[in-house]
């Protein structure tokens, strides 16, 4: 049951913070989610995850992408399930979401799953060599995480008048001035629309609502200066992420992450 984490400081866009395969994997519960971008996937048997209050089997070379601090869980369904897996971090770790459309997690059936499986055992098998050469792991990782551009839900997104209308220009805001003192009344006024009305198509197109898009984007733009700007202090990175009082920053990062923005900086 070969596994590999991270043995060094983030310098690099993107890295694996672990990745493995041939995994006995054992029941595992989140309700606070995993701080990281993770991907799951079925070798062998099957097993059903539970996430978004929904329940979804995975079945022989069918996986799962889950975005940070999203609660899930999920167990083995078979006698025996066995999986590759991998957690994603770097420098730029926060534009997997726009990568993968912002979708708070992405099934991936088993003909993309045999290509991303490839990837992860020859990364395995390689391993010895990548391990001291994080430019040309960083690159590897890169090619894993093209796998799960979804450029066919981009396009259908981009035909959706309600999303074109009302939350592409609401995304567009919040990229641009998530520093500012942002609310949902405000994003809500911009596109002229009420605030419920506007979470309402959140969830339908993004399956989150407006306040929690924004507190993970902030959330996300944070772990990103904790790790690309060490001696930048706690507070500064509240401002620049749009948190104008440092203990609610605090308390928001510790409620996504499950530890503190310090506890934070140290694991990585």
């Amino acid at each position: 049951m070969p596994i590999h984490f991270r043995n060094s400081h983030i310098n690099e866009p993107f890295i694996f913070d672990s990745i493995g395969n041939r995994w006995i994997q054992d029941r595992v519960f989140r309700p606070k989610g995993y701080p990281l971008y993770h991907y799951l996937q079925t070798e062998e048997g099957h097993g059903i995850i539970e996430i978004q209050d929904g329940s979804y089997t995975l079945h022989q070379g069918e996986g799962i992408l889950i975005s940070p601090f999203l609660k899930h869980s999920y167990e083995k369904v078979s006698e025996e399930w066995v999986t590759s897996f991998a957690t994603f971090a770097g420098t730029i770790s926060g534009s997997i979401d726009k990568m993968i459309g912002n979708r708070p997690f992405m099934l991936i059936e088993k003909e993309q799953g045999a290509r991303i499986r490839t990837l992860i055992d020859s990364i395995m098998d390689d391993w010895d060599s990548l391990s001291s050469d994080s430019q040309t792991l960083s690159i590897r990782c890169y090619r894993l995480l093209m796998h799960f551009t979804d450029s066919t839900r981009a396009r259908a997104l981009a035909e959706e008048p309600l999303y074109q209308r009302y939350v592409e220009p609401v995304l567009k805001e919040i990229e641009t001035n998530y520093a500012s003192e942002l609310t949902v009344q405000d994003l809500s006024r911009k596109v002229y629309v009420t605030p419920q009305y506007l979470s309402r198509l959140f969830r339908r197109f993004l399956g989150c609502s407006v306040y929690e898009y924004l507190t993970v984007y902030r959330i996300n733009r944070a772990r990103e200066f904790l790790v690309s700007y060490q001696h930048m202090e706690v507070q500064q990175i509240a401002r620049r992420t749009g948190f104008t009082d440092t203990s609610h920053f605090i308390a928001m990062f510790k409620k996504a992450a499950g530890i503190t923005p310090l506890e934070f900086r140290k694991l990585n």
